[in-house]
């Protein structure tokens, strides 16, 4: 496939296009396609998400860690972020790390150690 079919339309119309492709666990594509959205509109955190969860899914982890800090940067309580870079510093090894933003996940989702848990 050329790389014109990835910048190919509107950014809805690739927005469309990632999501069928995610979708269909195609990873690869949809984050080329991604790529191009998040490159376009920055300021976007779902399209970054995206994309990290393409990452993710194709084991490209220091992509996807990469995109996930972009949006705590500009996001720094995005619940879902905080989980998935929690999640993927685990399948790095990097459990220490980890275990700080899978704490602030559950704290953002409102999850607190019962008194007899702490």
């Amino acid at each position: 496939m050329s790389d014109a079919y990835y910048e190919f339309g509107t950014a809805a119309e690739r927005w469309e296009r990632a999501l069928f492709f995610f979708e269909a666990k195609e990873y690869t594509t949809a984050a080329r396609i991604l790529t191009g959205l998040v490159d376009e509109v920055p300021e976007q955190v779902a399209p970054r998400l995206l994309l990290a969860r393409a990452y993710y899914h194709s084991a490209r982890l220091v992509r996807a860690e990469t995109e996930l800090r972009a949006v705590l940067e500009r996001d720094p309580v995005e619940e879902y972020a905080r989980l998935m870079l929690g999640r993927t510093l685990e399948r790095q090894g990097r459990q220490a790390e980890a275990d700080t933003h899978l704490r602030m996940a559950a704290a953002l989702a409102g999850d607190f150690p019962s008194k007899g848990d702490a």
